[in-house]
């Protein structure tokens, strides 16, 4: 028998009763989404509402794509989930299939569900390896909310849940628009700051470096692009302290930023990569990804991450489907000349309202920070307001609120978007931009 269908107000009602709240100090979107299809969601109403931010930054092949529909259907008609000691031919064909897609040295592949998982896993990994358990990450960084990944997370959630675990180093966001470092020219000294945050590692570590873990974008963070020279500069620093290098590429990886992965511009293989939102391209699938030798040593020593759905064959089934389609539309070509076209009109935009500070970022991974005459939090109200008020447009956009920045829209609309499609969401923005007061003055 269907549910009935409930009024939005009592929809709402019944959701305040009985969900728990889990977006630190802000609530739910009050907007009830019942469909969503390509680059388009749809509300109770039945307005449509372009997705600039591919749902949680992950659906790239945009909605209920019918090949990643097809390959679900046939996993749950044969092969959904195992006992975790079985291993299934989509788990090694999507393993083979990523490995071949990535340096040599990275060969050996696991299989998790979620961002948080993966960087847990690779955590354990390099602790075990290197026998040393310290971990640095950036100041606005986020790896995910359980234990070991939230304790390497510093832009947000640290305070009111007791001490993380211990060991946990920090470095200064290379932040172009907003750093103190400055050369004589006035120009990013992004080679200081880094030195200068190695410098305070230095004299906090116990002498226990097992890794060093970041985002070659922070998108959390505030969409910040690691200057080019930098990703390299950050691995000498790490082999010279035996360090091993962990990129999470949860939102870079697997085309979005117009290489297949981010680190591929920087000629920087990382000793563990990890991806999560786009793998899955919107479901929940992850990956670990290492050496052979690093494999080797760790299961020698006993190497655990034994979970309830690693290994499942319906995610692998998934993982393999995302891949062979990026792969074979060549979509991250796409997201480079997508992309420009996105950053274009961002970039127009920023020439009649104030409020724009900086546009920045690479492919089809954008953001957008807002400034005010006034202070930070004055932005971040502006720029809640103009999130607002394109969502009562018809365009989804995700705002990041830290401290010291006036928020920053995260604009990731799927790798699929067309031309049409962005045009029409660049007009939105312009018409949410021109009808919220303080945007320029």
């Amino acid at each position: 028998m269907p549910a009935p269908t409930l009024s939005n107000e009592v929809f709402w009602e019944k959701a305040d009763d009985h969900l728990i709240r889990y977006s630190g100090s802000g609530d739910f979107v009050r907007r009830v989404i019942t469909k969503a299809s390509g680059c388009t969601l749809y509300d109770s109403d039945g307005k449509p509402i372009i997705d600039w931010t591919s749902g949680q930054m992950s659906a790239m092949l945009g909605h209920a794509h019918p090949e990643i529909i097809a390959t679900v259907n046939d996993a749950m008609s044969t092969l959904d989930h195992l006992f975790s000691g079985f291993v299934t031919r989509p788990v090694v064909d999507a393993a083979a299939m990523l490995s071949s897609m990535l340096p040599e040295s990275l060969s050996k592949v696991m299989f998790l569900n979620t961002g948080a998982e993966s960087n847990e896993a690779a955590l354990r990994l390099a602790k075990l390896y290197t026998g040393k358990n310290e971990v640095v990450s950036f100041s606005a960084s986020w790896h995910g909310m359980t234990q070991g990944a939230a304790a390497a997370t510093f832009s947000a959630g640290r305070k009111g849940y007791g001490p993380t675990a211990p060991g946990q180093l920090v470095l200064p966001t290379p932040n172009a628009f907003r750093s103190p470092f400055r050369k004589p020219d006035g120009s990013h000294d992004w080679e200081a700051e880094l030195g200068f945050g190695w410098g305070l590692i230095d004299c906090q570590s116990t002498g226990s470096l097992a890794c060093c873990l970041i985002e070659p974008i922070l998108s959390s963070g505030g969409v910040l692009e690691l200057p080019e020279g930098y990703l390299a500069a950050l691995k000498r620093h790490c082999e010279k302290r035996g360090m091993l290098l962990i990129l999470d590429e949860a939102q870079t990886g697997v085309g979005r930023t117009g290489d297949m992965f981010a680190f591929e511009r920087d000629g920087v293989v990382p000793d563990i990569l990890t991806l999560s939102k786009t793998l899955g391209a919107g479901l929940p699938v992850a990956a670990v990804v290492t050496s052979s030798e690093i494999e080797r040593v760790t299961h020698e020593r006993g190497y655990l991450f034994y979970t309830t759905h690693v290994s499942d064959p319906l995610c692998a089934s998934v993982a393999l489907k995302v891949l062979e389609i990026v792969q074979r539309d060549q979509l991250h070509l796409r997201a480079r000349t997508i992309g420009k076209r996105v950053k274009d009109g961002l970039l127009s935009l920023q020439t009649k309202y104030k409020c724009i500070g900086e546009v920045r970022g690479r492919g089809l991974l954008l953001g957008v920070e807002i400034v005010s005459q006034d202070s930070a939090g004055t932005a971040h109200h502006l720029g809640a307001a103009i999130s607002d008020r394109c969502m009562e447009l018809g365009l989804s956009m995700n705002i990041v609120r830290l401290a010291d920045m006036g928020g920053v829209f995260r604009i990731a609309p799927p790798l699929i978007i067309t031309e049409q499609e962005v045009d029409r969401a660049l007009e939105l923005m312009d018409e949410a931009f021109a009808t919220t007061k303080g945007t320029t003055w």
